[in-house]
C-alpha cells in the first residue's frame, strides 16, 4: 500500500527491485490494480528477485471510494491471481464503511465473511482480516475485534501493532491473545509528533478550538523504531505464536519517500538484531 505511487510510476517490479535492494524478500500486495500486466511484472519479481507474495488483498464487497476487484464479485479472478504467484493468503484491510455503523452489520459482515474463508478454504487459500483502532469498540463490554472472530472462526487475522496501540491496548498482549490465529503482523511504529508552529498562531488568534485540534492529533504512523513501541517484545511474541510474515507497513510518510522509510525500518530491525528474519 506504501508503495502504491512507486507502482504507478515505475511499475511492480522495478518497484520491488528497489525494494529487494533494501533486503527485503516478501510483500503484501494492496491497493495495486491487478491488471494482467502488473501480475506478469510480480510473476517476474517472484522469478528474478527472489521476492515472496506473501498476501494479496480484497475487500469482501466493493466500498466507496477504493475501486478494485472484490471476494464477492471477482473471486475466481483473485483466486488465480493468488495462485500464479505462489500466495496462499488474502486478506481484507479493513472493515466495511457500512458495517461501522451497527453491530448488526458487523454481524453480516462476520457470517458472510466465514462463508467466503470456506469457499476460499477449498482453493487451498486462507481468508484474513486486519484491524484498526475501530475493532477495539466495546459492545456490552466485548471488544468488536472479538465479536467478529468469534463469529467467524475460519478467519485468521491481521494483527497491525500501531492501530492495536491506537486502540488502546498492547500489541504484545493481543498478539498472544488471539495466538494461532495471527497469521500476519504490520510492524509500524506509533510516535508522538510535534505541536506544528502555526498551531500556536491558532492559538494567539484566540483560535483555541483549532489549538485542540492540533494538540489531540499528534499521533503519528513511524518508521520502526523510530516510535514508543517496544518492537522486541513485538517480534518475539510473533515468532512465538507463529506469525508466518511480519511485514513493515507505513501509512504516511511526513515529507519523506516510502523508500527512505523502508530503509529507516530495515536498519533499525537489523540494529535490533533481526537481519535473519529478511
Amino acid at each position: 500500500m506504501m508503495l502504491k505511487d512507486n507502482f504507478a510510476a515505475v511499475g511492480p517490479f522495478e518497484t520491488l527491485r528497489q525494494v529487494s535492494e533494501i533486503g527485503y524478500h516478501a510483500v503484501e500486495i494492496s491497493q495495486i490494480p491487478m491488471t494482467a500486466e502488473n501480475v506478469a511484472e510480480l510473476q517476474r519479481a517472484r522469478t528474478e528477485l527472489g521476492m515472496d507474495i506473501a498476501a494479496l488483498s480484497a475487500p469482501l464487497t466493493g466500498m466507496p471510494g477504493m475501486p478494485g476487484e472484490s471476494l464477492s464479485s471477482d473471486f475466481d479472478k483473485i483466486v488465480d491471481d493468488a495462485k500464479a504467484l505462489g500466495s496462499t493468503m488474502v486478506r481484507m484491510g479493513m472493515l466495511p464503511f457500512d458495517a461501522m455503523a451497527s453491530l448488526d452489520k458487523v454481524l453480516e459482515f462476520a457470517d458472510n465473511s466465514n462463508e467466503m474463508a470456506a469457499r476460499l478454504q477449498v482453493q487451498g487459500i486462507g481468508l484474513y482480516y486486519h484491524n484498526h483502532h475501530i475493532e477495539f469498540a466495546k459492545y456490552d463490554g466485548r471488544y468488536l475485534l472479538d465479536i467478529i472472530a468469534d463469529r467467524a472462526p475460519l478467519m485468521g487475522l491481521e494483527v497491525d501493532v500501531h492501530w492495536v496501540q491506537r486502540g488502546g491496548l498492547d500489541p504484545v498482549k493481543t498478539l498472544a491473545k488471539y495466538n494461532e490465529r495471527v497469521a500476519m503482523v504490520h510492524l509500524k511504529d506509533y510516535r508522538i509528533g510535534q505541536i506544528p508552529a502555526e498551531a500556536f498562531g491558532l492559538l494567539t488568534q484566540g483560535d483555541f478550538p483549532g489549538f485542540m485540534n492540533a494538540f489531540t492529533g499528534v499521533v503519528q504512523f513511524a518508521e520502526v523504531g523510530e516510535g514508543n513501541l517496544d518492537f522486541t517484545a513485538i517480534i518475539e511474541q510473533s515468532q512465538a505464536i507463529g506469525a508466518q510474515y511480519l511485514l513493515v507497513e507505513q501509512d504516511e510518510q511526513y515529507g519523506r519517500t516510502p523508500l527512505e522509510c523502508l530503509q529507516t525500518s530495515y536498519d533499525n530491525l537489523v540494529a535490533l538484531g533481526y537481519a535473519h528474519l529478511f
